[in-house]
């Protein structure tokens, strides 16, 4: 499921980014993108969670360390990308 709403998020930042430059209303894209990647680190942590119930210490100490990096980044990554447009109308509008 991670994997589907991670897709969706990168789609609909490159939506938002694509809004921008063409002229348009991007907000609703911006919030739909920040949305979609908050919804999935939930269902990567979900996914987590059945782990730990299972007690698959292995599967958690392979997978945790690497994706836990990937998340920060992937994160940082998407909040950058998608509030951009609103650094580039500021500076617009200033000019």
């Amino acid at each position: 499921m991670w994997i589907i709403l991670g897709g969706i998020a990168i789609v609909v930042t490159v939506i938002n980014l694509s809004l921008y430059a063409s002229g348009k209303d991007y907000k609703l894209a911006m919030a739909m993108a920040l949305s979609f990647t908050a919804l999935t680190i939930c269902a990567d942590y979900s996914y987590l969670n059945r782990w730990i119930k299972a007690e698959d210490w292995a599967a958690l100490s392979d997978v945790v360390p690497g994706m836990a990096r990937a998340f920060w980044f992937l994160t940082i990554v998407s909040i950058l990308l998608n509030i951009a447009p609103i650094f580039l109308e500021r500076k617009r509008k200033k000019l």
